[in-house]
């Protein structure tokens, strides 16, 4: 999903990719053929792509759930870290999910982190923001409305709400976890250093920094200050991403689509 979200464009995600190609991309990063082809598979599966023969040709494109998540992912990663944090409205989502459901409420968890949520507990979940719209279309998307409620509300006066939420986001590992990433790529802000790359290189390095930094719209709630302080090094790390995701691209692009064309 990170080769196909960095490279295959909004205005382009309808179009096939040859399956040889991918194979081949996703061996740079320790795929073996066959787990590749697995991967492609189990992707097909679950409905995140659509297999399509050309004459002896193989070529997977996205399906609609698929633009669909990577536009979502698309508006969380690019304004991660950049709007300046008020006092927000907060949203509180409740479920109760048939057991006769499990894909879908295995879906719904894994977006709802991806917009920042937190579990309070099993069924429970609560974010820093109004995500009314979000979650409301995700409900409908999964028809699972007529098993959820949504709240949107404040945290109360004279709670110790500091405490409530380091309880609920692990706010000591994602700060680790954003110096880990300055400390890996912060020697690529350099034009020299990024210059010496090769197309392979840039395209390996960019899918990295897109793969990692995406890692932060599940783990990052981007909670007001007086509640907890800001991560150290994400100011740092949003700098970084937004440098390079963009300077890589090109050279990364003409890698991706010379592999990928039969």
């Amino acid at each position: 999903m990170s080769v196909l979200g960095a490279h295959v464009g909004p205005d382009h995600r309808g179009r096939g990719v040859w399956s040889g190609g991918l194979v081949t991309l996703l061996a740079e990063f320790g795929f073996s053929a066959a787990a590749a082809r697995v991967a492609l598979a189990r992707m097909v599966r679950r409905d995140l792509l659509t297999r399509v023969r050309e004459g002896r040709l193989v070529h997977y494109t996205l399906t609609p759930r698929t633009r669909t998540v990577l536009r979502e992912g698309d508006r969380r990663i690019f304004s991660l870290g950049r709007a300046p944090r008020r006092d927000p409205q907060w949203t509180v989502l409740w479920h109760a999910i048939p057991e006769d459901r499990r894909l879908a409420r295995s879906r719904l968890v894994t977006r709802l982190r991806f917009l920042g949520f937190g579990q309070v507990q099993d069924g429970t979940w609560i974010a820093p923001h109004d995500r009314e719209r979000e979650v409301r279309a995700l409900l409908a998307e999964l028809d699972v409305a007529a098993h959820a409620g949504l709240l949107l509300g404040r945290p109360g006066a004279g709670t110790d709400f500091a405490a409530f939420a380091a309880r609920v986001w692990d706010l000591e590992g994602l700060a680790a976890r954003y110096g880990r990433f300055v400390a890996e790529f912060d020697r690529y802000t350099d034009p020299a250093t990024r210059e010496s790359l090769t197309d392979r290189e840039a395209f390996v390095l960019r899918t990295r920094l897109v793969h990692d930094f995406r890692r932060f719209a599940f783990l990052d709630p981007e909670l007001p200050g007086h509640i907890a302080p800001v991560p150290a090094d994400r100011a740092a790390a949003v700098r970084l991403f937004h440098e390079l995701y963009p300077a890589l691209a090109v050279a990364a692009q003409r890698h991706f689509d010379e592999v990928t064309s039969p």
